[in-house]
This record gives C-alpha cells, sequence and structure tokens, in this order.
C-alpha cells in the first residue's frame, strides 16, 4: 500500500464463537442505515487461492499454512483492498492479521515468523478485536458443532482469548487504533453500534498506512 488513499479500512477479528461474522453483517446494515455504505470482504478470500486455503486449513499445518494464508492475504491486498481504498471506499474485512497472529500461534508458528511473513502487509485503520468469556466460547462451539481442527483442543478457547489480547497489545504497539469489544453479554447489534461510532466519516484526506516492525524493531 502507498499513499494517495482516501478510503478508510477495518478489520474485525475475534475467537470463533464470538459473534465475528454476526457483528459485521449487522455493522454492514447498520452503516448502510446511516447512508455509510461498506464494501464487506473476508479471509481466506472466495478467490481460487482463498478457496484452496479454507478447504485445506485442516491438512496443511504449521509454516506451511502461514505461508499459505499470507499468500491469500496479499492476494487480497492486491485485488480488493488495496483499490477499494484508493477509490475511496469504507472497507470492513472479517479477519486479517490477528487471526494470524492467533491461530498460526496456536498451531505451534513462532510470532516472529509470523511478523516477518506478513512483513508487507497494510495496517488497519481500526482493528476490531471481539472476546468473551471462554466457557461461553466454549459452549457456543458445543452448540454449533467442530468445525476445524483447533475446536479439538478444549484449552482453545481460553488460549484463544489470551492470544488476541496479546495481539490487541502488539498492534496498539505498532500505532494502530485497536477497538477491544466483550461480547459476552452484549447483543450484536449492541456491538455494531460501538464499531460503527468509532468509524470516521468518508472522504478522508489522503493519507498513508503505518507500517509495522518486529519486536526488536520496537
Amino acid at each position: 500500500m502507498t499513499s494517495g488513499r482516501t478510503g478508510w479500512f477495518a478489520s474485525i477479528d475475534g475467537p470463533s464463537g464470538v459473534g465475528k461474522s454476526t457483528t459485521v453483517h449487522t455493522l454492514h446494515d447498520l452503516l448502510a442505515t446511516r447512508g455509510r455504505p461498506a464494501r464487506r470482504t473476508v479471509e481466506p478470500t472466495t478467490t481460487e487461492l482463498g478457496t484452496f486455503t479454507r478447504a485445506h486449513a485442516n491438512q496443511i499445518h504449521g509454516l506451511a499454512l502461514a505461508c499459505l494464508v499470507a499468500a491469500t492475504r496479499y492476494e487480497h491486498i492486491e485485488t480488493v483492498i488495496d483499490p477499494a481504498l484508493r477509490a475511496g471506499e469504507l472497507i470492513i474485512s472479517d479477519r486479517y492479521l490477528p487471526s494470524t497472529l492467533v491461530l498460526q500461534q496456536l498451531d505451534q508458528v513462532p510470532f516472529g515468523f509470523l511478523i516477518d511473513v506478513n512483513r508487507h502487509v497494510p495496517m488497519p485503520d481500526l482493528a476490531v478485536i471481539l472476546t468473551a468469556q471462554p466457557g461461553l466460547i466454549a459452549g457456543r462451539i458445543a452448540t454449533r458443532g467442530i468445525t476445524h481442527r483447533w475446536h479439538l483442543d478444549p484449552t482453545g478457547p481460553r488460549r484463544e482469548v489470551d492470544l488476541y489480547g496479546q495481539a490487541a497489545a502488539y498492534l496498539t504497539s505498532q500505532g494502530v487504533n485497536v477497538l477491544l469489544l466483550d461480547t459476552s453479554t452484549a447483543t450484536p447489534s449492541d456491538v455494531a453500534r460501538r464499531i460503527a461510532d468509532a468509524i470516521p466519516a468518508l472522504p478522508l484526506p489522503s493519507i498513508a498506512l503505518p507500517t509495522h516492525t518486529t519486536p526488536q524493531e520496537t
């Protein structure tokens, strides 16, 4: 990403079962009613590469999966995010870099490697991280059913919550505006309203995206 953009980029991440996708849809509808249309996108994407990544995430592990996810993200940036921002659009991504910093660490990939392989990924203007009580998340997953291998670990919800907290701290250290919201007792409408209130009106003056550094450089 380079300077010259007038759009605005928000990412929304959080543990499985936290209500993330429902919140994204609710936010999209709320923004539309406020006369602020947004482009909604998702990772992994629906391209051939993104579809392959989603379909094989249970079979490909560790460093290989981390590289595949990063490749899908760079394609996402080049084909969707960057053009939308240059066109002055508001774009909201259902999952982005914070999910990588959590899920790939659960897959035993070192944090430093994840930062390195995502070194050229632009930071969002607003990184929303949803969280909830681990027991509540576990109950929702049990009701919904197992959808990927991370759900097989009974300690997964607690570990995800902790790692998302660490991801939020890292993004904050890089100058990213982070909105950490507990959805344990909040409705999707309440959460969407909090996020919508944090998104400025467009168009914005042309600005450059913040970059990020490795922990050794901070």
